[in-house]
């Protein structure tokens, strides 16, 4: 599923630094990230590098953003499953330094269902989110409350951004949940711990997940 912006820029996506759009003051922007891998709360999604683009409207006076986001493997998964598909929507409304979401997460393999929130066929989950950011620190703390996974999987992240030095930014991520996309058991677990360094549009992050004991690396162009 998404992770996309910056630490947390679009209120959705996850500071492990896999997007860089920038958010317009009022209006569309569009934008699109290259990345080495997809992983989505410390968990590789698709086996591939990928492209990611996104397209948002920010409302006049109200500062609602309203937008489209999307990951395409650029291989095939070796597990056999095709290449990796995901097309989201969702809606940020920003209140002072809080931000509340809602996205509507469509994966989708090798069906061309959407918005199909069966719990038994379905391709849709719909999750809310709280963030938080004050200074260097931010904070997200999401449900699922509908769709084809309708038990309520929380997961909470931390991030502070620790250094910005000669046009470079380095940030460190702890998360945990208890999804059964990036857990092993379904148990509320740690499953994201990350240290990014971004300079222009580019961002290399190194992720862990330690209750499936896997890492990766990976490297981010944002246009």
């Amino acid at each position: 599923m998404k992770k996309t912006a910056k630490f947390l820029s679009l209120a959705v996506a996850l500071f492990a630094g896999l997007s860089g759009t920038a958010q317009a003051a009022d209006g569309f922007k569009i934008g699109a990230d290259l990345v080495s891998s997809y992983v989505w709360r410390g968990v590789d999604l698709g086996d591939s590098p990928a492209i990611q683009p996104s397209v948002t409207y920010t409302c006049p006076n109200t500062g609602l953003i309203v937008g489209a986001w999307g990951s395409y493997a650029v291989t095939n998964n070796s597990n056999g499953t095709g290449r990796y598909k995901e097309a989201d929507l969702f809606a940020t409304l920003p209140v002072g330094p809080f931000g509340i979401t809602v996205t509507d997460y469509n994966t989708v393999a090798n069906t061309p269902k959407a918005f199909s929130y069966s719990s038994s066929t379905g391709t849709n989950v719909l999750e809310a989110s709280v963030t938080y950011e004050k200074d260097d620190l931010n904070l997200l703390a999401a449900i699922n409350f509908a769709g084809f996974e309708t038990h309520h999987a929380k997961y909470v992240e931390a991030g502070y951004k620790f250094s910005s030095k000669d046009g470079y930014t380095a940030k460190a991520i702890v998360g945990a949940g208890n999804e059964t996309y990036y857990t092993l058991s379904g148990d509320f677990k740690l499953v994201n711990v990350g240290i990014s360094v971004s300079k222009d549009r580019f961002t290399g992050a190194y992720i862990y997940n330690p209750d499936r004991e896997t890492s990766n690396f990976v490297l981010t162009a944002s246009f």
